[in-house]
């Protein structure tokens, strides 16, 4: 029966190697080059072996020699690294995806050689892990409700953290984004993974449940003392402003005091000049001395009867 079992899939392999349905898959990184090699040699007496795509339009064939003649061309071209019927493609777009096939022309017929099943993509977009909602009785216990989103997908998933110990709601979470790439979200050793991925590149963002509980427990504390210092530096700014219009306001009395006790003295005005044609009497306060009256003469009267 095993002897059966050996002869039936060594037939099978024959019949495929016969028909060159062999395909070794292949992903590649848009921008990236991709070196096809001959899976085995080309037989002896061979007349060339052609590189074919989709197995109907022949890229390019090489002599005998190992000489190579391009009759199309892909986006980026082709590199020969020697003369072993390799082809190396350069700079791949989505568009250079296909199935890539070696055929050596022969008197018998053609041989299959090789054949590659080419798939190029592009990178996939940033992912972002945020927390919708924080169910928490205690810093023991929570809920975690997250949300794995791309630009053009998202997954939502609940994880529960319970005495340091973490499980997902319904195991890990996936789906295929209209790009044809991966967007998963699960739990690995207490640590929330969200992946967006295809064969060929990957993004991720994650965070621990640890912290995310404590983060969001310790949430109104923190708004909590924020406020409190928000308020403090309001009275003391309101404090400054009121002690500084105090100031203002006293400083501007005591100077409309001043102003108004400051008595400007008249303008004496210069008196006329002196007419000559006028008499003026000038009248002034005798000055008291304080010394003695002294008589300078004594007048007597004459005696009139003695004159006669």
């Amino acid at each position: 029966m095993r002897q059966c079992v050996v002869l039936l899939f060594a037939s099978l392999l024959t019949l495929c190697e016969a028909k060159g349905t062999i395909e070794t898959p292949v992903f590649v990184l848009k921008g990236r080059d991709l070196l096809l090699e001959l899976h085995a040699g080309p037989p002896e007496r061979v007349l060339f072996v052609d590189w074919k795509i989709n197995k109907t339009v022949t890229l390019v064939r090489f002599e005998p020699t190992g000489e190579p003649n391009v009759l199309h061309n892909v986006s980026g071209g082709f590199e020969f690294p020697d003369k072993n019927f390799s082809v190396t493609l350069k700079n791949l777009q989505e568009a250079d995806s296909g199935v890539y096939s070696a055929e050596a022309g022969t008197f018998k017929g053609n041989k299959p050689l090789a054949e590659y099943k080419v798939t190029v993509q592009g990178p996939v977009s940033p992912v972002e892990l945020t927390v919708d909602r924080v169910d928490s009785n205690s810093s023991e216990s929570c809920d975690l409700h997250v949300t794995c989103r791309t630009h053009n997908s998202h997954i939502n998933s609940t994880f529960r953290r319970l005495d340091q110990n973490c499980s997902q709601e319904g195991r890990e979470q996936s789906e295929v984004t209209a790009s044809g790439a991966s967007l998963q979200v699960y739990l690995l050793k207490n640590t929330i993974i969200c992946n967006h991925s295809n064969q060929v590149h990957w993004t991720q963002d994650f965070n621990t449940a640890e912290h995310l509980c404590s983060s969001n427990t310790a949430l109104p504390l923190q708004y909590g003392w924020m406020t409190a210092i928000i308020l403090i530096l309001l009275l003391v700014v309101a404090f400054v402003l009121l002690c500084y219009h105090r100031k203002r306001r006293i400083t501007d009395s005591r100077q409309i005091d001043i102003e108004t006790n400051y008595q400007v003295l008249p303008e004496v005005k210069s008196a006329p000049p002196l007419n000559q044609n006028s008499t003026y009497s000038l009248l002034g306060h005798s000055a008291v001395s304080t010394q003695p009256e002294s008589i300078y003469a004594t007048v007597e009267k004459p005696d009139r009867s003695s004159n006669h």
